[in-house]
């Protein structure tokens, strides 16, 4: 099958009509399976408001329009058309120009790219940034097909704020948008160089800078990264975070790289996060850039000023009233050498019992979370507390613990700990599919359900 971004694999003729009028202009077009004839396909075209489907014949030897020009492949067919414009005409004569063709996918996977991103929205992006030369690809919305480059440069909007008043705001810096041609397969902002991907192009500009007509130069020196991914094209956004952390291993690449963009979002745009800051507190963190919010985490109670830290926050869903919405979870992370103690403190004084546990104790060589249970058939004190271990079931894709716990100094204060500890999520990745999850967190909530005043479900990773 054509590997062409306009051919749309999974698509209706209904999806198509819906996709067409909220994403194309008049001379969009996409091709996709014909849903009446196997084997057949369907070529759906935005004409004016409307939308049009011409069925295309495949008879196995070659691809027509019932009577039309014959074609080798549906390429061809969609190529040809598309270059003689006029030449296809609906049933009542009225002409179908195949213009633009509608991607069903990103045409790269690098994370400069934004996709459906107006000029407004792009320059208020970058302006935020507030760093010279950073820059984004975006696609045309004037022309679909073709690409915008949206630079920051290092001088004054014109009309911008003023300066000087110390009230008034910082000056905003201009930016520059930059046309990129798709012509035959090859991407040019004019002149002679042609590139045969977007990531091409970016890269030779990056080293050599663009110049402007007024002779002064656009600089590309930091790229401004989207988090967003369309979904035709997660599977290769993985593969390739996930190769860069490979190839980066000593940097912050692929996955840490976006992870890390994300966290900073986080710590400018919501709570203070000072108590994990503190430096009695530092070494209680596995990141330091992993902190609990202060007006959320779990406060160890009965510690001397200063030792009531853990790194846990509860977490409660608002959207619901406080009658509709009876859960309300830990998230905490995973034990360190240092931290098992304050872990058993925060189960036993907020009465949960219930823990699950998303990571193994290694993985791929490396610890990932210092186990914090004994081994199965003892026990083991934790500061003012002992655990027991008193089984294990191994399940498909999970492993229950059985747990005991109970205080130094009552003994006959047992508590009942089901430990859950998932086993099949794959490190940088998901799982195939679904089933096993959804059926692991069925019985994880059967279990918090069956065990009466339980507090809050612990859940963590490493």
């Amino acid at each position: 099958m054509p590997s062409c971004r306009w051919f749309h694999r999974d698509l209706s003729g209904i999806d198509a009509e819906v996709l067409l009028k909220a994403r194309g202009v008049h001379g969009s077009f996409l091709a996709r399976p014909s849903r009446k004839n196997k084997g057949d396909f369907s070529l759906s075209v935005r004409i004016g408001d409307q939308v049009t489907h011409i069925r295309i014949q495949n008879t196995g030897d070659f691809y027509d329009l019932y009577g039309g020009e014959k074609f080798a492949t549906l390429s061809e067919l969609v190529e040809y058309y598309t270059q003689q414009q006029g030449s296809l005409q609906d049933k009542d004569g009225t002409i179908i120009d195949l213009r633009y063709p509608l991607n069903c996918s990103d045409p790269t996977t690098e994370r400069w790219y934004h996709g459906h991103l107006s000029g407004p929205a792009a320059e208020t992006l970058l302006q935020t940034k507030a760093a010279p030369w950073t820059f984004l690809v975006r696609e045309s919305l004037s022309k679909p097909g073709d690409f915008v480059l949206s630079v920051l440069t290092d001088q004054p909007k014109s009309g911008g704020d003023a300066t000087g008043a110390a009230s008034a705001p910082k000056e905003r810096l201009k930016v520059t948008h930059v046309k990129v041609m798709c012509e035959k397969g090859k991407y040019t902002i004019g002149g002679t160089e042609r590139f045969g991907s977007l990531a091409d192009l970016v890269e030779h500009f990056k080293k050599t800078g663009i110049e402007e007509a007024s002779g002064s130069y656009l600089y590309l020196r930091q790229p401004f990264n989207a988090t967003r991914v369309n979904a035709a094209d997660i599977e290769d956004r993985v593969q390739m975070l996930n190769k860069r952390s490979q190839e980066e291993e000593a940097a912050k690449g692929g996955f840490w790289e976006e992870f890390d963009s994300l966290q900073k979002q986080e710590t400018k745009n919501l709570y203070d996060r000072h108590e994990g800051q503190r430096p009695e507190n530092k070494g209680k963190n596995r990141y330091k850039n992993i902190l609990p919010f202060d007006h959320s985490r779990v406060i160890l109670q009965d510690r001397d000023p200063g030792s009531d830290y853990i790194n846990a926050n509860y977490i409660k869903n608002k959207l619901f009233s406080p009658e509709e919405c009876s859960k309300t979870y830990i998230a905490s992370q995973g034990c360190l050498d240092a931290t098992t103690n304050d872990f058993w403190q925060m189960v036993w004084q907020e009465n949960s019992r219930i823990i699950v546990m998303t990571t193994r104790e290694v993985e791929k060589g490396r610890n990932k979370c210092v186990p914090y249970w004994p081994e199965v058939g003892s026990s083991k004190e934790y500061g003012p507390y002992i655990v027991e271990n008193i089984g294990e079931h191994d399940a498909l894709e999970y492993k229950l613990r059985q747990l005991c716990l109970s205080s130094v100094h009552n003994s006959e204060a047992v508590r009942d700990i089901w430990h859950y500890q998932y086993l099949s999520w794959p490190d940088h990745g998901v799982p195939s599919e679904p089933g096993g999850v959804l059926g692991f967190l069925d019985q994880v909530n059967q279990k918090q359900e069956s065990i009466p005043g339980a507090g809050p479900i612990i859940v963590h990773c490493r």
